[in-house]
């Protein structure tokens, strides 16, 4: 299957089912094709083919949404850029991609310096002038349905970046099998339902933006857009579109459960609520449920590469497990070491912590990194991707994330994972945020050290201290020897903490 039938055969389904919302524009399922058709058959004749990487440079936007289903219908290859990055990033990318057009906006021009690509691209201006072509003039002239080409499953349908904390982002081939994949399963696994309604606030340019995109085509659910994070503009679309569905990170289901009118039961055509991105603390897992009383409450554990590893709907009842493996994955847990010399075959047992690693047979599943095939082969071992992530089974063979196998801490000989660490300093009622890290010590290796943002400044290391001793989940040697207080911890865009940077900015 690919995702040019998957657009088509939802409009056949229901072609006047509302499709897309933003803002005062509205587009019925035939309304979108029309401006699908129009556009696609536009960069036709403009040059793109199959292949081809398209560049784009843009807020999620109606814009966005027809430019995506146009390029999967001539069979070239949507590459979205994450705006939020320097100039210098953004165009490491452009040229990683070799991409023959680029689309952005007035919002994004300032990221295009036109004197630093290698070969000179086609220029797509979505606000009127600038570009060789706006998009009105794309889309003017009405087109009649047309397939330029056969379109494989395996062919490629997005590169998508991954904001990695350090160095340059890789780039993520991901086919039409991949994508159908990925939202079939995003479907089941996250217990969707025909005609949902969803938030378009998650770029498009990350997994998650589009899985919300793809899974309401499928579903002839609504797409309404927010193009840019605001908690009470959220709030206000929820009520008013009666969404359905939620897919966001967990500092977004934060900000918005702490708004006095969230209070007022504004969530009642809500059903499913999912993360993912990061953990979910316990104490934001009550209140999400106290606020959004969803019927499901799920918790997506992937990455870029493999959308699904594992997911967990009953988060109330394991509000640290991550669950079990996703429909087409195989998972196992192996021996730490962090040279990767062990085999998929030295797995740990029940209980034991290793490091997690998912069969790249899942047809989610990536072949490998953009221009990048000595980073392909660190990741990818014996046909098994090695995630980095550290983690352990229980009884009942769900899976808990215990950290990353680099962030490991050697105390004494003894091996303490942070998160296990942090989940515990969590418990404590003046703690809003922590990270914990080992530090060099010349007696011990490492000592453990917990950065803290707490909720109460009259918070103290001797209190914390105080209350790791009594913790009956905590053995002594692993609690923290120092406190460190902060305002806040630097964060990517997608609301994941910036450890190595937190760590030097700290040893700075």
């Amino acid at each position: 299957m690919n995702l040019s039938k998957v657009f088509r055969y939802a409009v056949e389904r229901h072609p006047d089912r509302m499709a897309v919302v933003d803002r005062n524009q509205t587009y019925t399922y035939r309304e979108l094709e029309r401006e699908v058709n129009a556009a696609a058959f536009s960069l036709h004749r403009l040059g793109v083919k199959k292949r081809d990487r398209v560049a784009v440079l843009l807020k999620n936007r109606i814009e966005a949404v027809v430019l995506f289903w146009a390029i999967q219908k001539l069979g070239a290859i949507f590459a979205p850029i994450n705006i939020r990055q320097s100039q210098e990033i953004v165009h490491y990318c452009l040229n990683d991609l070799e991409a023959r057009f680029v689309i952005y906006g007035k919002a994004t021009e300032y990221l295009i310096d036109r004197k630093k690509f290698i070969e000179r691209p086609l220029f797509i201006n979505i606000d009127g002038f600038g570009g060789d072509i706006n998009y009105q003039e794309l889309v003017k002239q009405p087109a009649e349905d047309f397939q330029p080409g056969p379109i494989l499953e395996e062919d490629l349908s997005v590169i998508l970046y991954t904001s990695g904390t350090s160095g340059n982002p890789k780039g993520v081939p991901r086919s039409h099998q991949n994508e159908y994949a990925s939202s079939f399963s995003h479907i089941f696994q996250c217990h969707y339902q025909w005609h949902d309604t969803t938030l378009g606030v998650m770029s498009l340019n990350h997994t998650m933006g589009l899985r919300s995109l793809i899974s309401m085509m499928m579903l002839n659910g609504t797409y309404v857009v927010l193009r840019d994070w605001d908690p009470s503009d959220a709030v206000q679309l929820i009520e008013q579109e009666k969404i359905s569905v939620l897919y966001l990170l967990p500092n977004m289901y934060h900000d918005i459960a702490l708004l006095p009118e969230s209070k007022r039961n504004r969530f009642d055509e809500l059903h499913t609520i999912v993360y993912a991105g990061a953990p979910m603390s316990p104490k934001l897992i009550r209140l999400c449920q106290e606020v959004f009383q969803p019927k499901h409450f799920v918790n997506h554990y992937g990455s870029t590469e493999i959308y699904t590893f594992t997911f967990c709907d009953r988060v109330t009842e394991k509000p640290s497990s991550v669950g079990k493996p996703g429909i087409h994955q195989n998972i196992r847990i192996i021996e730490p070491d962090v040279y990767r010399t062990k085999t998929p075959d030295d797995r740990v047992k029940d209980g034991e912590i290793g490091e997690i690693i998912v069969h790249m047979g899942s047809p989610e599943s990536f072949k490998g990194y953009w221009n990048k095939p000595d980073i392909t082969k660190r990741s990818v071992k014996d046909n098994w991707y090695y995630t980095g992530d550290l983690g352990y089974k229980d009884a009942e063979g769900d899976l808990f994330v215990a950290g990353r196998i680099d962030e490991m801490i050697i105390y004494a000989g003894d091996k303490i994972y942070p998160l296990e660490v942090e989940s515990v300093l969590l418990e404590h009622p003046k703690v809003q945020e922590v990270v914990v890290a080992g530090e060099p010590d010349e007696r011990w290796g490492q000592v453990v050290t917990a950065h803290i943002v707490p909720n109460d400044q009259t918070l103290t290391a001797n209190e914390l201290d105080l209350f790791c001793k009594r913790h009956p989940k905590l053995s002594n040697y692993k609690r923290p020897r120092k406190y460190t207080f902060q305002s806040s911890f630097p964060k990517t865009v997608y609301g994941k903490i910036m450890r190595k940077k937190l760590n030097m900015d700290i040893q700075n």
